[in-house]
């Protein structure tokens, strides 16, 4: 950065030595050099979505480019209408505790409040500056204050200082001011995006107390559906047959009444295997007695292989169970995955491999089949078609983990499934806790 100031410059009085072209030379390299310490700023900020790497960066970046050491940057806390310290450099760290404003107060709170930059020449003699013992003890003397903005909102103020007077220029502050909007932006969208992951994890929190929910509630009618419904079906079934069996052992009524009694029968024991069905979809019994492995063996089994497709299944470091939350995510997956090969796919053939490591599960589901093109966006239509691959990757995400989609036509497809493993396999034990 010019340390000169432009009075320091000499005028233009051509000579045989070419001191006008130097003088020039100099007035054209300011203004490049400026655009370049913009560029520089903005290089640096851009693309960051963390505020706390956006102040440190935009700090670093600023005192690189005024050739400085010491700097600050406090942000506006609208709900305390007050300014505080997020960054620090060039000062012992004792000092920070202290460093907080109103607004209106001192230069800072000055600036903010009227969002116009300030340039002071000696520190230690304005009469508008806060923190005089810092000021004596540390010899601060130039100083720069510059609003950091985002449209018409100030957020913050970025503070520059020397130990020397009349270090800083007019043309250092204009710089400095046009850096502070670029940092102010930054810092704006830096705080939209925090704001947004919180949104996202509000509704991470929210849809995965859902999913908890809804499996809790599939369960309790699972289990009433059994004590109940299915127990009434079973009875009815077991009478019906009494009744059909004492029917034709006593030549109780005409072929016509037996053959409808048979046909009742017949109902009966349908509609209690359509119940055993849906009592399984709701609540399958091998997930709750024999874990995640064995319970996507005996549904890929039987789903598959009515299908006529034929499935390979492998399983490696599976012998510990995993908390009830994780088996039932992980099973929806593979069971969405299962039923869209066996609906979908025309496959021929199935390979599921199961790993599980002391960091990781990765669950692949692979076929052979005709497959899609997986590299558009997946889309649900009105039909619900889109819909199961969608909630793969949602409950995926739910876990901490991802749910990655592979598949072209004419190649089939590929899901790879990855989850985290970082709980206490000791959670795992009490899956009937977990299950109700």
């Amino acid at each position: 950065m010019e340390s000169n100031t432009e009075e320091d410059i000499q005028p233009d009085i051509p000579d045989s030595s070419g001191s006008n072209l130097d003088d020039q030379n100099v007035k054209v390299k300011k203004p490049y050099s400026e655009l370049l310490a913009l560029s520089r700023v903005s290089a640096a900020v851009s693309g960051l979505w963390d505020l706390n790497a956006v102040l440190n960066v935009a700090l670093d970046s600023v005192l690189e480019v005024m050739n400085g050491t010491i700097g600050q940057i406090l942000l506006v806390d609208e709900q305390t209408q007050s300014l505080s310290l997020k960054v620090l450099r060039g000062l012992p760290e004792k000092y920070a505790p202290d460093m907080h404003l109103k607004i209106g107060e001192g230069i800072g709170g000055r600036v903010v409040q009227t969002g116009r930059a300030v340039l002071v020449e000696d520190l230690s003699k304005d009469s508008r500056a806060v923190w005089r013992d810092l000021i004596e003890a540390e010899g601060l003397k130039a100083f720069l204050s510059v609003p950091l903005r985002a449209k018409d909102t100030v957020l913050g103020v970025l503070n520059v200082a020397s130990r020397l007077p009349h270090h800083f220029t007019q043309d250092d502050m204009h710089l400095l001011h046009a850096i502070g909007d670029q940092v102010g932006v930054a810092i704006e969208q830096a705080e939209l995006y925090n704001q947004l992951r919180k949104e996202r994890e509000n509704y991470r929190q929210l849809a995965r107390y859902m999913l908890i929910a809804q499996e809790a509630e599939r369960g309790r009618i699972a289990r009433e559906l059994h004590d109940e419904t299915s127990q009434s079906l079973t009875g009815l079934s077991l009478n019906m047959q009494a009744i059909l069996n004492i029917a034709k052992a006593s030549n109780f009524g005409d072929d016509v009444f037996k053959a409808k009694l048979e046909q009742a029968h017949d109902i009966t024991y349908q509609l209690n295997a359509e119940m055993n069905k849906i009592m399984k979809s709701l609540r399958p019994t091998a997930l709750d007695s024999l874990g995640l492995g064995p319970a996507i063996r005996q549904y890929a089994e039987n789903r598959l292989q009515s299908a006529g497709i034929k499935v390979l299944i492998k399983q490696e470091g599976m012998e510990e169970r995993l908390p009830s939350e994780a088996e039932f995510g992980l099973y929806r997956i593979a069971q969405g995955s299962i039923s869209n090969i066996a609906w979908h796919s025309q496959a021929k053939n199935a390979v599921i491999n199961i790993g599980c490591t002391s960091d990781e599960l990765i669950m692949q589901i692979e076929d052979d089949g005709k497959g899609f093109n997986a590299s558009q966006p997946i889309e649900v239509d009105e039909s619900g078609r889109g819909r199961g691959l969608l909630s793969m990757k949602e409950r995926a995400s739910l876990l901490s983990g991802t749910c990655d989609i592979q598949s072209q036509p004419g190649k089939g497809t590929k899901i790879i499934v990855k989850v985290p493993v970082y709980w206490d396999k000791t959670h795992a034990k009490d899956q009937d806790t977990d299950s109700g």
